[in-house]
């Protein structure tokens, strides 16, 4: 009953409802994301060591690629699952569902695995300082023991969301935050065990978390199904997923690769520049993307059933919407993260280098975040269009082939600014990109799109 009016939401209710429903709990739970990113750079800037909140700035991108390994998984399989339940195909929808566990599981054992053997490689690649390194090492060596629970925290957070429950996706992520933020304050201030304590913190919440959605799956409140008797890899289950995934995660794949490569580049100027850059400035910046990446995640399941249903009105109805909706939330974000910037950053940074380091940098970061929620909602409708092509070129672009050179040209005239704005160039062209991209797509015919990806009935 409960799922059958989930998909009532999908296909009957007002637009704004349908939107709104589907969109909130997932803004919810990416705030939560971000709740806990900084509380636990707060947590560690109360132990007034400058170098510690580097060596996590240093730390965070290595171990968000396992966070973007689980979206291959997660925004491919609910591309795939919502327009496969839009075309009434329940049984490739589970097949789906199962691949993207046992898929994860593998996966996250292997990451682990090579993550721990590299240790040593990896810290000499970010950059780290002698200073950062025994920091950053003891920080990475945790956190990696959590991959498998990681991806599938991570995956399961959107796959559920195909099937209308959103709210069941937001709990998910708010308990292993929640648990993330309450151990966090813990271990680092009562227990004094520094960054340990936070990369500790870390594990345990990502082991709640991906124990949350499984044993959802197990107590059969959903539709779908992780029993291995429904795993395939057959009838373009497998390459269904990845078309969408792959493009999809190379975006925070590229980020993460960006992130290193800044931090690696800003390291020349010192470890108080790295601290202003990655452990607080573009935290500052997260408070819209994060809200504005969960808008384009929770509408993604609604765009991506009307496709399936071939209910297009619908489908521009509740785009239209959304798209209006991102744009004037991310402006007023924005616009408070620019007034009370000073204030934020002082909350995590003590010395004085790291502050100025952290204001400056934030306020070039800023000029182009109301952008974010139209450029998000636009790349997450390009995924539920199954638009593989388009939303690879896309997502390769904004964190790779535009911003990475624009960080070394920048960065080579303007040193440690340049290096900074590369980030708001990337942003507008990466937008005019998604864009011309988009009304390219829409002039394809829509059951080619499908076919493309072995969604449509008669394949």
């Amino acid at each position: 009953m409960e799922d059958n009016k989930s998909m009532e939401v999908f296909a009957k209710a007002p637009i704004r409802k349908a939107v709104l429903q589907n969109a909130l709990p997932a803004m919810a739970a990416m705030l939560m994301v971000l709740i806990y990113n900084l509380a636990g750079t707060f947590f560690i800037g109360q132990t007034h060591d400058d170098l510690q909140v580097a060596a996590v700035s240093l730390a965070t991108p290595v171990f968000l690629l396992f966070m973007s390994v689980g979206t291959v998984f997660g925004i491919g399989g609910t591309s795939v699952i919502s327009r496969a339940l839009g075309e009434g195909r329940r049984d490739y929808a589970k097949k789906a569902c199962s691949f993207c566990m046992w898929i994860c599981v593998a996966v996250g054992v292997l990451m682990s695995a090579l993550f721990l053997i590299f240790m040593d490689q990896i810290l000499a690649l970010i950059g780290a300082s002698a200073e950062t390194w025994n920091y950053a090492k003891t920080y990475l060596t945790i956190v990696s023991c959590s991959g498998p629970f990681v991806l599938i925290a991570n995956c399961y957070f959107n796959v559920i969301r195909a099937e209308g429950q959103s709210g069941k996706a937001m709990m998910g992520q708010l308990l292993g935050n929640l648990l993330n933020v309450i151990l966090g304050s813990i271990t680092i201030l009562v227990f004094g065990w520094n960054i340990a304590g936070a990369a500790i913190a870390t594990v345990i919440g990502n082991i709640v978390g991906a124990g949350y959605y499984i044993v959802y799956f197990l107590k059969g409140s959903s539709s779908l199904s992780i029993s291995l008797k429904d795993f395939s890899v057959k009838g373009k289950v497998s390459s269904g997923v990845l078309a969408i995934g792959v493009p999809a995660a190379l975006g925070n794949l590229l980020m993460s690769l960006s992130s290193i490569i800044m931090n690696s580049q800003m390291a020349k100027y010192g470890d108080m520049a790295v601290a202003g850059v990655g452990g607080v400035a573009m935290k500052v910046t997260m408070m819209t993307g994060m809200v504005c990446i969960g808008l384009g995640q929770g509408v993604q399941p609604l765009l991506g059933y009307c496709v399936g249903a071939k209910n297009w009105e619908r489908y521009r109805s509740a785009l239209k919407f959304s798209l209006i909706f991102a744009f004037s939330l991310s402006t007023v974000l924005t616009l408070l993260c620019y007034l009370f910037t000073g204030q934020i950053v002082s909350v995590f940074l003590m010395d004085a280098a790291a502050y100025d380091y952290g204001v400056s940098f934030a306020h070039i970061l800023l000029c182009t975040s109301f952008l974010f929620g139209v450029f998000y909602v636009l790349t997450n409708a390009l995924q539920a269009r199954g638009a593989a092509t388009e939303s690879l070129i896309v997502n390769i672009s904004r964190q790779g082939l535009i911003y990475i050179p624009s960080m070394f040209i920048l960065g080579a005239i303007f040193h440690e600014t340049g290096l900074i704005w590369a980030q708001p160039v990337a942003d507008v062209l990466s937008l005019l990109l998604a864009i011309g991209l988009y009304f390219r797509m829409s002039g394809k015919g829509n059951d080619e799109v499908q076919k493309s990806l072995g969604l449509s009935q008669k394949s």
